[in-house]
């Protein structure tokens, strides 16, 4: 005879993933496989950019101006760095390999956007560094940061 364990009340509040983490994951799939289709570099590099334009079109007013700024600084002053989506949100990558990211606010609820690196990117500075930047708006100067940031990430 076995016995049913009542779940406790953590358990009853967890049911695994967020309704925006579950979709970032079918995004992230639905990316991969459309990758994998056939079809000339140009033509998926072009696609890539088209659907991070689609995708920055639809977010609120106030990420939607500070992604359009960043996607403008990354391809001014890295060039070599391909536009991608990334789990659902633009990202840059060098050989296939994303650099960095743009994460709107309302991807997760959360209060600020943000602009992040992945371990790709050659930021290393002793034995600690930031890896992403929170953003409530994109000032000049802090579109000098992030295009001095991603240089540097890429070399």
């Amino acid at each position: 005879m076995t016995t049913t364990q009542k779940p406790t009340a953590t358990a009853e509040k967890f049911d695994g993933f967020t309704d925006e983490e579950r979709g970032a994951m079918k995004a992230r799939a639905q990316e991969l496989k459309a990758s994998s289709r056939r079809g000339s570099r140009a033509d998926k590099a072009a696609e890539e950019e088209a659907a991070v334009l689609a995708k920055i079109a639809e977010m609120q007013e106030s990420d939607r101006v500070m992604a359009e700024r960043i996607h403008a600084v990354i391809r001014e002053s890295v060039p070599v760095l391909a536009p991608k989506l990334w789990y659902g949100m633009p990202a840059y990558a060098k050989d296939g390999k994303v650099v960095c990211f743009f994460q709107s606010a309302q991807k997760f609820s959360a209060r600020y956007a943000t602009f992040g690196f992945s371990d790709k990117a050659n930021l290393d500075d002793g034995s600690m560094w930031p890896a992403s930047y929170a953003l409530t708006e994109l000032t000049a100067e802090g579109a000098a940061k992030i295009g001095a940031l991603v240089e540097k990430a890429v070399n």
